[in-house]
């Protein structure tokens, strides 16, 4: 493709003015994916239904009937339901498997004229910081084929950023959608816990799980987060809270106060280069006229730790269904009912799946309920009190995405605390429920990105977003 469209207005401007049509767009998308194939960003590509469905929206466009998001064309993540479409989460467990019904959001996003043009890889059940765990391989950033593109999901991220389509949705559990934006140098959003429906997404930990976008400009984040945001009858944890027009509304002229916090900066951990950059865009802000403070949270050794203990948990009760008797994979060497569960579920998940799920029907046993799990929410309830106090006191909580630029694959998947540690800055926003940006902010001297976090009060996205708008324009 010539170009390289970075909003969607851009495309709406080159089908007013300049005979672009949604057909040709989708064509030189679908270019452009079979030219980097080797990234294995895609597990699947709609191509005959993207175009068919192209073909109708530039119908519609011509009629002056066409939905807010026509001329979009977006990818979603392997765990997203699409009806009469195969989704697997990346596990050999669903292979073959077809959705009978499509997602809340996807049903929001065709009702607006976007264009899906196929699912994502990712790490399996949405499980890794590095998409080094999917049945299907590995995705490779388009940066540097040897890094990684972060994960979970690494496939939606990269193909935003190698431009095989405008944007894309993948689920936020931990970390799951910032991450791979910092590595991809792209925006990705995690919104507030119940702000968009988990109808149809195949849940990893339900009280953590959030499906987020990755755009290009904070236009389409703004406007993709409105589309999917908002009450929906089959999701009893989302919120009917009214949905602002974030799109409309990205205007930004006051002053704040901000925070950050001393130990994620000075952590021994944070790359040398990405510190530096964080205290400049803090200087920034402080020339240009807001406060920024450094405070404590006392409360950061205890992140991952509470993370995993609690998504482990949900995991190894969400992931029972998966049993090799109701769908997907069932092993042809059991020969009763205990036997095909257990060689359908130790062939059928992966490595990680695996150690997640034992780790999780660990902490609820009998013996270690208390010790773990009970513990567990008690220390999530501190972290949510300490965070939703320091937003009473300050308009947004700065910190970076990432503490470092995309390692190499094969790097450190053998070493689980430090795969872990990956979701050290991002973990706080899902267990305090609140929402979360990354923002691509920073070029290190290797050549790759890094990204940096803003984190709002709870159904914050407005601010979150103008805010937003106002860091990308101003450095």
């Amino acid at each position: 493709m010539e170009k390289v469209y970075s909003s969607l207005n851009e495309i709406k401007e080159d089908i007013s003015n300049n005979g672009l049509s949604c057909v040709s767009l989708v064509e030189s998308y679908l270019n452009r994916i079979e030219e980097n194939k080797h990234l294995n960003a895609f597990l699947e590509v709609f191509t005959d239904e993207a175009l068919a469905f192209a073909k109708d929206v530039d119908a519609k466009i011509a009629n002056n009937t066409a939905g807010k998001l026509a001329g979009m064309v977006i990818a979603i993540k392997d765990n997203i339901c699409y009806k009469g479409h195969k989704v697997s989460a990346s596990s050999k467990i669903l292979e073959g498997f077809e959705s009978l019904y499509s997602a809340t959001v996807v049903e929001r996003l065709l009702a607006e004229d976007a264009i899906v043009i196929g699912r994502t890889n990712c790490d399996e059940f949405a499980m890794g910081s590095s998409n080094e765990n999917s049945a299907y391989g590995n995705v490779l950033n388009a940066l540097d084929n040897t890094k990684t593109p972060g994960g979970s999901s690494g496939g939606s991220a990269v193909a935003v950023q190698a431009n095989l389509c405008l944007a894309s949705l993948g689920s936020d559990t931990g970390g799951s959608v910032r991450q791979p934006a910092s590595f991809c140098d792209v925006l990705g959003m995690k919104p507030t816990y119940g702000r968009v429906s988990r109808h149809g997404l195949i849940a990893y930990a339900s009280s953590f799980d959030q499906i987020g976008p990755f755009t290009r400009s904070v236009g389409d984040m703004a406007l993709i987060t409105e589309v999917i945001s908002g009450g929906d009858e089959f999701d009893t944890t989302c919120s009917k809270q009214a949905v602002p027009n974030l799109s409309e509304n990205l205007g930004f002229d006051k002053k704040l106060k901000l925070t950050y916090f001393k130990s994620y900066i000075e952590n021994e951990g944070l790359d040398a280069e990405v510190k530096g950059r964080f205290y400049e865009i803090i200087e920034n802000l402080k020339a240009d006229g807001h406060t920024v403070e450094e405070t404590e949270f006392e409360y950061l050794d205890y992140l991952v730790p509470t993370y995993y203990v609690l998504t482990t948990a949900e995991a190894s009760s969400n992931l029972a269904r998966f049993d090799g008797v109701h769908f997907g994979y069932r092993s042809p060497n059991g020969t009763d009912l205990e036997s095909t569960y257990k060689f359908s579920r130790t062939e059928g998940f992966g490595k990680e799946v695996k150690r997640r799920i034992m780790l999780g029907t660990y902490v609820l046993s009998a013996g270690f309920y208390d010790a773990y799990y009970t513990k567990g929410q008690k220390v999530r309830r501190l972290i949510k009190d300490k965070t939703e106090q320091v937003l009473k006191d300050y308009d947004f909580i700065l910190t970076p995405t990432s503490p470092h630029t995309p390692f190499e694959i094969g790097k450190q998947n053998d070493d689980q605390i430090k795969m872990y540690l990956e979701d050290i800055y991002t973990a706080q926003a899902p267990i305090a429920g609140v929402p979360a940006i990354s923002l691509p902010l920073g070029q290190h001297s290797n050549g790759l990105p890094f990204g940096f976090q803003v984190m709002a009060k709870s159904f914050g996205e407005q601010e979150l977003l103008s805010f937003s708008k106002y860091l990308m324009d101003n450095n």
